[in-house]
């Protein structure tokens, strides 16, 4: 088997983390993840990420989709779509290309949401480095 065959075997796998499993420590996966327990620690997928309505991170979270159900407490990064179920509670900043929040969900926090707020930020880098230099 190749390697490129091996890391798509991976990409489509499902990681769940069952509810009574504690994790502390930082999770990085190819495949999609469903955290229905505790992790603390960071989560960074190229996959999709749910987190059940029983699911607590306390920790940084990066992923190309999400659902989120429980809490948060850190930044939410979603490349495509954040989806913030009604129980989902979340205190930290989050940055998302698409938002959708479901009457009941609680937010604390800034959001930037978008393309334009990405290339804002590029273009702020460029000027600070342009600034920097003159």
């Amino acid at each position: 088997m190749s390697s490129t065959k091996n890391q798509a075997v991976d990409a489509g796998s499902v990681n769940l983390i069952g509810k009574g499993t504690e994790i502390t420590g930082d999770i990085n996966s190819l495949g999609d993840v469903r955290i229905d327990g505790t992790l603390k620690g960071n989560l960074i997928t190229k996959g999709k990420f749910v987190l059940g309505p029983n699911g607590m991170i306390t920790g940084n979270v990066k992923s190309q989709n999400a659902d989120l159900s429980g809490e948060v407490k850190g930044t939410v990064e979603v490349e495509d779509m954040l989806s913030l179920k009604a129980s989902a509670r979340i205190t930290g900043d989050i940055v998302t290309g698409k938002l959708s929040i479901e009457p009941g969900a609680v937010f604390s926090g800034n959001c930037n949401m978008g393309a334009r707020v990405k290339n804002m930020v590029q273009n702020e880098g460029h000027q600070n480095a342009t600034t920097k230099s003159a």
